[in-house]
Order: C-alpha cells, then sequence, then structure tokens
C-alpha cells in the first residue's frame, strides 16, 4: 500500500519530535560524506589555486565561527543532517544552500588567515582596514552607499568590524572566477583587496604556528544541551507591551474583514508568504531570521484575532507588508 501524505507527515513529526530532544552530541554528527565535506575539500582547491598551502581546520560547531584568535572554522552542526537542515529551515525560515555556504566558508577562512599569520599585528594592516583591537559591536549601522568595503556576505558585512571587514576583503579576493580588479575598479575597497593580494604572496608558501583549541571552541561533541534547547529562545525580545500595537499599520495593508463563517484569510496569507517575507528582510537589514519570523509570526497571530481578510492586490500587500517590516526592523535596531 502506497504511504500517503498525511502518514508521512505524522511519521516525520514523530521523528522531529524525538531528534529535539536528543542532546546533539548524541547524534553522532560528522562531516564526512556530507555536504560540508564536499564544500570543505573545494575550499582548500580554492585555497591551493591561490598558491597558499595553510589549510584551516574545519569541524562541526553550533554556528558559523572563526573563534577569536584561533585558525580553526567552525560549520553548523545541522548542515552535516538533512534531517537537521529540514529542522533548521522550519523553525528559523531558511538554511543555506552550497552557494551561500560556500561564501560562508570563505568568509570564515579570512579570520582564520588573519588568525593564523597574525596579520592584523602588522604595522600596514590598521592602516588599511582599522584597529584591531577596536570593540565588536553586534549593532551596527552600515552606509549602504560606502564604496570602501566589498560586498559578499548579507548586511554590508564588512562595515561591522575591521576584522570582518579584513575577511569579507579575502573571501571576495579568493571567490573563484571574479575579476575583483574590474568589479572594484573606482571603489576605495580596491586597495583592501590590492593589500590581500599582495601579503597573501607573501606569507601564502609558509607554514603559520597556529596555537591550539581553546576552551570556548566547542565541537559539536561539546554540545550537550538538546537540539530543542539550542533552537529556545528563537530571535531576540521585540518591544510589544500592547497586542495592538501594530494595528493601524495592518489594517493599511488588510483593510477588510473576513465573514464570520469564514476564516482569516489575511493570517492565512501572512504565513503562506511568511519564508519569502522573513528571507528578504534579514537578507537586506542584517537581521537574524529568527528575530523577524518572530515578528511576522506575531503579526500574524494579531491578524488573525482582527480577522482580517486577505488582500485584493496579493503583491502590492506583500511589498507593502515586507516594506513595513523592514522599516520596524530597523528603528528597532537603531533603538536597542
Amino acid at each position: 500500500m502506497t504511504e500517503s501524505m498525511d502518514d508521512r507527515a505524522r511519521e516525520w513529526d514523530r521523528e522531529r519530535a524525538a531528534l529535539l530532544d536528543r542532546p546533539i552530541s548524541s547524534l553522532g554528527l560528522t562531516l564526512r560524506g556530507t555536504m560540508l565535506e564536499r564544500l570543505s575539500e573545494r575550499l582548500y582547491a580554492e585555497l591551493s589555486e591561490r598558491g597558499l598551502v595553510f589549510r584551516p581546520p574545519i569541524y562541526l560547531s553550533d554556528e558559523w565561527g572563526c573563534p577569536d584568535g584561533i585558525a580553526r572554522i567552525g560549520v553548523p552542526f545541522y548542515l552535516a543532517d538533512e534531517r537537521l537542515r529540514r529542522i533548521e529551515e522550519d523553525l528559523t525560515g531558511e538554511v543555506e544552500d552550497e552557494t551561500e555556504s560556500m561564501r560562508y566558508l570563505r568568509h570564515e577562512a579570512g579570520h582564520a588567515f588573519n588568525y593564523a599569520y597574525r596579520l592584523y599585528d602588522r604595522p600596514d594592516w590598521p592602516s588599511t582596514f582599522g584597529s584591531f583591537a577596536e570593540p565588536y559591536r553586534d549593532n551596527y549601522f552600515p552606509d549602504p552607499f560606502s564604496t570602501s568595503y566589498v560586498r559578499h556576505v548579507l548586511g554590508w558585512y564588512a562595515q561591522k568590524h575591521p576584522d570582518e571587514d579584513f575577511a569579507e576583503t579575502f573571501a571576495v579576493w579568493l571567490t573563484p572566477h571574479l575579476d575583483w580588479r574590474a568589479a572594484y575598479a573606482g571603489w576605495g575597497a580596491l586597495e583592501k583587496l590590492q593589500y590581500v593580494d599582495r601579503v597573501m604572496a607573501e606569507v601564502g608558501s609558509s607554514i603559520p604556528d597556529i596555537p591550539e583549541s581553546s576552551e570556548d571552541d566547542d565541537d559539536v561533541g561539546d554540545l550537550h544541551h538538546t537540539l530543542a534547547e539550542h533552537y529556545h529562545p528563537l530571535g531576540d525580545a521585540l518591544p510589544m507591551p500592547h497586542p495592538g500595537q501594530f494595528d493601524a499599520d495592518l489594517l493599511r495593508i488588510f483593510p477588510e474583514v473576513s465573514p464570520h463563517d469564514m476564516p482569516a484569510a489575511g493570517a492565512a496569507f501572512l504565513r503562506a508568504h511568511q519564508r519569502q517575507i522573513i528571507g528578504r528582510v534579514a537578507h537586506w537589514s542584517g537581521e537574524s531570521t529568527s528575530t523577524v519570523r518572530a515578528l511576522v509570526s506575531r503579526l500574524a497571530d494579531r491578524a488573525e484575532e482582527l480577522r482580517l481578510a486577505a488582500p485584493s492586490d496579493t503583491a502590492g500587500a506583500l511589498i507593502a507588508m515586507t516594506a513595513f517590516i523592514m522599516g520596524v526592523i530597523m528603528h528597532w535596531r537603531i533603538e536597542r
């Protein structure tokens, strides 16, 4: 007998619940045989093509990262298992594909090379990128019109800190088939790319003396909390002291009320398009998908309470809702 879609959905719900209750360290995750292993080999090939002999070790961790001062690249554990990728996408609204994962790998490789060769101690490094000792801020307010920084990952990330500026510049320099000299001609960022090109030619053939990993450098085997605990709480707390705080805005986008004998179609509209809205707002604002998702979920719940009807102009409502949420997120970032 052919298994129905409902049966498969129920089976997945049971498997998902069981996985969420398990400690991450007990899931038996490894890089071997995964997409991440293949992408790691691609990164090493790109480094080789650039004449660089250092191969930053790559390991499974709780997130993308190169621990401060340690030349190792942590990659998210959920990318090593298709079931966990599905859970990540369900709970946060997105999951990295191969293209985006390579962008992050190149970026983290930039950190690894900076730390391995202590490039930030060179006298010409701060004059190019700024002070490595500058305080690291989670919240930053980039200038989208600046041509002094390269563009690689979302959110004008190179503007966050000099260390990120170097990592982003390295990533662009490393990207295959990208003519960075032509792409950044006339930009102030071109000088930074030329700096990376020159310095990598100087140090690339030498093996760096890198320190051992630190206690903050958690491997997936050290992640003893459950998968559910990893995802809780999702997103920063948004300041919404009253449930009707954005009623006037919702009523501009969804001006009609559903008939009493029909479900609230406006809420259904928001939930049907939430992944698209979350992805766009997170991409252009640089805010986490989980935080944007928390706001979209609250707005959908409120639209249901108000029994708002679906918009007659679907495309216009989608544009208006995306712009509204973007405005809320950006104002919140400035104030917090």
